[in-house]
C-alpha cells in the first residue's frame, strides 16, 4: 500500500477536564498577557460577566455581541472595544459564533486567544475564519486565526440544550466525514476522524436521555475536539461549501444546516469513494448516507431544509 502524505501537528495548547475553565487566568498570564477582553453572544452575557469576575484584574471588559456567521460589522464594533480597553488578548466563551468573533479579532490584530467552548462546534482548533458581509460568506485560512489555548471543560456543556447538542454534534461529525476523503488526508487525520465519529455515536443518543451526565458530555466534547482538529488539518469539500452557501445566502442556522445536509452529501460522495467512507457505514450501520440519516432521525435532528423555512 502506497503511503505518501504530509502531516503538520497543531501548535495549540489543549486543556481538557472538569473544572479546567477555572484555570483561564493562569493561561492569560502564561501567554504573557494581563488585559483580557471576554467575548460571548448576548445569550451568554451573564456567564461571560461571571468569567470576567473570576479573572479579576486580568479582565478589562466583556463584549457580548457575537452572532452567527461572524458579520464584519459586528467584528468592527468589537474592534472598537478592543482599542478602547487596550486589550492584549481575548477569552472567547461559547460556541462557534463567539469563537468566530475571537478569530476575526485575532486575524486583524494578532492578539492571542483563549477559547472555552460550550458547544461541539470544533472551530476553536482550526486556523479557518468564516465571515459574512453583504449576504456572502467567505473563508480565510491563516496561522494567526488558530487560537493559542483551548480549555475543554465538560461541566460547561451540561447546560447545552438537547436539541443544540444534537445539531452541534452532527456539525462536528461532518468535519470527520469530509476528512475521510479529503485530498490532503493522512493516516493521523483518518484515525482522529474515525475516533471522533465513534465518540459521538456512543454519546449523543444517551445525552438525549440524561443530558446532565458528565461522562457523556465529556465523551461528546472529546469527539468535538477530534473532529475539529481534523477540520483544521485537512481541506473540506462539497458538504462544507454547500452549507456555507446556504448559511451565507439564507442565514440558515449553521449547525442545523450541517445536520440536515450530512447524510445526503456523504451518500453522494460514497458513490465515488466507497472504500474511504466505509468506516462510516461500519460505525452507523447500513449504507453511508442511510446510516447517517437513521442516526440523525434516532437522535431527533432536523431532517429537511424546509424545516428551516427554505422553499
Amino acid at each position: 500500500m502506497s503511503r505518501d502524505f504530509t502531516y503538520s501537528g497543531s501548535p495549540a495548547h489543549i486543556v481538557f477536564g472538569e473544572g479546567k475553565s477555572d484555570t483561564a487566568g493562569e493561561w492569560v498570564e502564561k501567554l504573557g498577557c494581563s488585559r483580557a477582553l471576554v467575548l460571548s453572544t448576548p445569550q451568554q452575557k451573564v456567564d461571560a460577566e461571571a468569567l470576567a469576575e473570576r479573572l479579576g484584574p486580568l479582565a478589562v471588559g466583556v463584549f457580548a455581541g457575537a452572532v452567527m456567521h461572524t458579520p464584519v460589522d459586528v467584528t468592527e464594533a468589537a474592534m472598537k472595544v478592543v482599542a478602547e480597553t487596550k486589550a492584549d488578548c481575548v477569552v472567547s466563551l461559547g460556541g462557534g459564533s463567539t469563537t468566530g468573533l475571537g478569530k476575526a479579532i485575532a486575524y486583524r490584530t494578532n492578539l492571542p486567544q483563549i477559547v472555552i467552548p460550550t458547544t461541539y462546534a470544533g472551530s476553536e482548533v482550526t486556523p479557518i475564519l468564516g465571515q459574512t458581509e453583504g449576504g456572502r460568506k467567505t473563508t480565510v485560512r491563516h496561522a494567526s486565526i488558530l487560537p493559542e489555548v483551548v480549555i475543554y471543560d465538560p461541566a460547561l456543556t451540561t447546560g447545552l440544550p438537547v436539541g443544540m447538542s444534537v445539531t452541534s454534534g452532527l456539525n462536528a461529525m461532518a468535519h470527520a466525514v469530509e476528512a475521510l476523503y479529503a485530498q490532503d488526508r493522512n493516516p493521523i487525520s483518518t484515525l482522529m476522524a474515525v475516533e471522533g465519529l465513534r465518540a459521538f455515536k456512543a454519546s449523543l443518543p444517551d445525552i438525549i436521555k440524561t443530558p446532565q451526565l458528565l461522562d457523556l458530555r465529556a465523551d461528546a466534547l472529546y469527539g468535538a475536539w477530534l473532529c475539529g482538529t481534523v477540520l483544521g488539518t485537512v481541506g473540506m469539500a462539497l458538504h462544507h461549501k454547500i452549507c456555507h452557501t446556504l448559511g451565507g445566502t439564507f442565514d440558515t442556522p449553521h449547525a442545523d444546516t450541517h445536520a440536515i445536509m450530512l447524510p445526503h452529501t456523504a451518500a453522494y460522495n460514497a458513490v465515488a469513494v466507497p472504500e474511504l467512507l466505509a468506516p462510516v457505514a461500519g460505525i452507523f450501520g447500513g449504507s453511508v448516507g442511510g446510516g447517517l440519516w437513521d442516526f440523525a432521525k434516532q437522535i431527533g435532528a432536523p431532517l429537511a431544509l424546509k424545516d428551516l423555512g427554505l422553499t
